[in-house]
C-alpha cells in the first residue's frame, strides 16, 4: 500500500494544526499545562515528520530527529503537562520541569552524536522496524530512552489514575478524568506501533500515529474544559 507511506505526513500536518490551537489557548487563557502540552504536540510532529522524510530518502539527521522526538521525549513532556495541571505544590511541578528541561538538552546533544554504521537503510520499511541496525546506541543512550519513557508513563498513567480518584473521591471533574485517560492512551500509542511492527504490520504503525494524535487532542479540550456550574436553586416565592 504505497499511499499509506503518505500518512505520516497528513498526521504531521494535522499534530502542527494541534499545536498551534493548543498554544493559542495557553496565550488567551494562561496555564503552563497548555504551554507544555503544547511542546509536547510540536515534538510529536517533529517525530511523525521525520519518519514520513525517511519513508522517501534517508538522512542521518533525520534518523537522529526521528530517535529523539519520536522515541524518546514527547511522552515526557505531554507527562510534565498533566503534572502541572494536577499538581498543587508547584514547587515541586516546577522543579521537575527544570531537571527535564536540562536532561532534554543533554538528550539531545548526546543523541545526534551517536554514530551510524554502514548498513543501507530501506526506506520502504518503517524506520522503527530498523532502527537498531543502522544507529549505533550504547548504554547511555539506552538509559535516556528508558528514562523518560518511565517518567513520561507515570505522569500521564499515573495523572489519569489520580483523576479518577479525585472524582471517585469528590465526584467532581468527570470530564478531566476521561480527558487526562485520552491523553495518556494517545502519547502512549507509539508503544502500540511497536507491537504492530513486531508483528510485521508496519503499515498499520502510521494509523496507529494518527488516531493517537487525534485522541490527545480530544483528552486535552476534556481536560481543560471549565466544570459545568449548576445553576442555584429557585428561590421559593413568598406568599
Amino acid at each position: 500500500m504505497q499511499i499509506i507511506r503518505f500518512l505520516p505526513f497528513a498526521s504531521t500536518l494535522i499534530v502542527f494544526v494541534f499545536a498551534a490551537l493548543v498554544l493559542s489557548r495557553y496565550r488567551q487563557r494562561g496555564g503552563l499545562h497548555s504551554l507544555l502540552w503544547g511542546i509536547g504536540f510540536i515534538m510529536y510532529g517533529l517525530g511523525t515528520f521525520a519518519e514520513a522524510y525517511l519513508a522517501f530518502d534517508y538522512t542521518a539527521f533525520m534518523l537522529h530527529t526521528w530517535y529523539l522526538f519520536g522515541a524518546i521525549l514527547t511522552p515526557a513532556w505531554l507527562g510534565q503537562g498533566t503534572i502541572f495541571l494536577l499538581v498543587r505544590r508547584s514547587r515541586l511541578a516546577q522543579i521537575s520541569l527544570i531537571i527535564l528541561t536540562l536532561v532534554t538538552l543533554f538528550a539531545a546533544v548526546k543523541i545526534f552524536s551517536l554514530p551510524t554504521t554502514d548498513k543501507p537503510f530501506d526506506v520502504t520499511v518503517p524506520v522503527s522496524a530498523q532502527y537498531k541496525d543502522v544507529l549505533v546506541r550504547d548504554g547511555l543512550s539506552g538509559a535516556l530512552l528508558g528514562s523518560f519513557a518511565a517518567y513520561g508513563t507515570l505522569a500521564l498513567v499515573g495523572g489519569a489514575l489520580y483523576s479518577a480518584y479525585v472524582f471517585w473521591r469528590k465526584r467532581i471533574m468527570p470530564q478531566r478524568v476521561l480527558g487526562n485517560v485520552l491523553i495518556a492512551a494517545g502519547a502512549l500509542s507509539p508503544a502500540l506501533g511497536g507491537v504492530l511492527v513486531a508483528n510485521h504490520m508496519g503499515d498499520y504503525l502510521f494509523i496507529s500515529e494518527l488516531l493517537g494524535a487525534i485522541i490527545m487532542f480530544i483528552g486535552f479540550l476534556l481536560a481543560t474544559a471549565q466544570q459545568p456550574v449548576a445553576a442555584p436553586a429557585a428561590q421559593a416565592a413568598s406568599s
